[in-house]
């Protein structure tokens, strides 16, 4: 799927969940809760890989690891969106320096 068609779809489902907390009456999620779900979503994960690596117990945890890495993913698309970031020209240049730190290392 196209990086623009993943960003479209989260601010899809972003959108939605926007409208079920007016609809519940309850406060719209701002940055800062998008943040701290990301966090939450990205520790929930670690305990996934820690049942996966055998160190938890958590039934089919290697379908729930899928789950929970699509849910980070949605999350980064939203908070980029949400912050203002130009997320594939920031990972494309990351990726630049990354690569350049990387074949500089291996000269030494």
């Amino acid at each position: 799927m196209e990086f623009i068609k993943l960003k479209k779809r989260a601010s899809e489902i972003r959108a939605k969940y926007a409208e079920l907390e007016k609809s519940k009456g309850t406060k719209e999620w701002d940055r800062q809760d998008l943040v701290r779900g990301f966090v939450g979503d990205v520790g929930d994960l670690v305990k996934l890989t820690m049942a996966q690596d055998g160190l938890r117990e958590i039934p089919n945890a290697s379908e729930k690891i899928a789950h929970e890495l699509a849910d980070c993913l949605w999350s980064v698309f939203v908070i980029a969106e949400k912050y203002d970031v130009d997320l594939e020209g920031a990972f494309f240049r990351t990726m630049d320096e990354l690569d350049k730190r990387i074949e500089s290392e291996m000269q030494k």
